[in-house]
């Protein structure tokens, strides 16, 4: 990152153009609740110290890959799928701070706020760099359907476009989501649900249909079936695993027209989590 950093002093772009890395949340240890999150204590001092002075120094932001899925997958007897989808529910509060949440997505990315708030580096913006539910999945993959996507996409461009990017430990915060992905990856190995994040297939048409803009949310009719899988409980959340500044709310990373399918077929094999191949809000 640093030798980036000073390619782009050299060429005068290191104000226009800033340098970072995304991290798992799995780089943070697993404690409840999320106010006491930190980072994997044999990291903190090889890893993300130095990482975190670089961001400060250079004015960069930290990016961070949120999934609330498979927090969900994992522990579906104990996590409502309301909590993870952004439906109606009661909410769980925070017994470190006493901050009610009512998403799984908002309680990851305050966890990771907090293990950067804990090495005080609390001045750093945040990227959510990948977010998004798979819409098909092997038969032990829970919750992995069309309508559980499409839901959890909805519920996700819904909540930016009318409430921001705030959540309860920064509610002014000013996040900027990546959806993962713009269209499904049929040549990736591994499990099926890896292959099925896209809002499209291949060959441009849309795995389900969701309104992308506020003008669009005023004329969508949702023809979806309910969604479902897993447990209904809504018990303290496990975490593991926007919008851009343009004014109208409705930004996307698209492929150029002049682009050949093989290149941009291989660029999808090789680059899942560039932006891309995913869908800023």
């Amino acid at each position: 990152m640093r030798y980036i950093h000073q390619e782009l002093v050299k060429s005068n772009l290191h104000s226009a153009i800033k340098v970072s890395s995304p991290i798992a949340l799995s780089a943070l240890q697993n404690s409840y609740p999320s106010s006491a999150r930190s980072f994997c204590q044999e990291l903190v001092e090889p890893v993300f110290r130095p990482m975190l002075e670089f961001l400060r120094g250079t004015g960069s932001y930290l990016m961070v890959n949120a999934y609330p899925f498979f927090a969900y997958e994992a522990n579906s007897d104990v996590i409502s799928l309301d909590y993870a989808l952004f439906k109606e529910n009661s909410g769980v509060v925070d017994s470190g701070n006493g901050l009610r949440y009512f998403s799984l997505f908002d309680d990851q990315i305050d966890a990771a706020f907090a293990a950067m708030s804990a090495l005080k580096f609390n001045d750093i913006e945040m990227v959510v760099l990948e977010t998004g539910w798979p819409s098909k999945g092997d038969r032990t993959e829970i919750g992995a359907s069309v309508a559980n996507a499409a839901t959890y996409n909805d519920n996700l461009i819904r909540r930016i476009l009318t409430r921001g990017g705030g959540t309860p430990l920064r509610p002014k915060v000013d996040l900027t989501v990546y959806l993962f992905a713009m269209f499904n990856e049929d040549d990736k190995n591994g499990p099926t649900l890896e292959r099925n994040y896209g809002l499209f297939y291949p060959n441009e048409e849309k795995v389900y249909d969701i309104p992308f803009t506020v003008e669009g949310m005023k004329t969508y009719k949702d023809k979806r079936a309910p969604a479902t899988g897993g447990g209904h409980v809504t018990a303290p959340p496990i975490s593991g695993g926007g919008l851009s500044k343009s004014t109208t709310r409705s930004t996307w990373c698209m492929a150029s027209g002049e682009a050949w399918e093989e290149k941009l077929r291989g660029r999808r094999r090789r680059l899942p989590s560039d932006p891309a191949g995913g869908s800023v809000l």
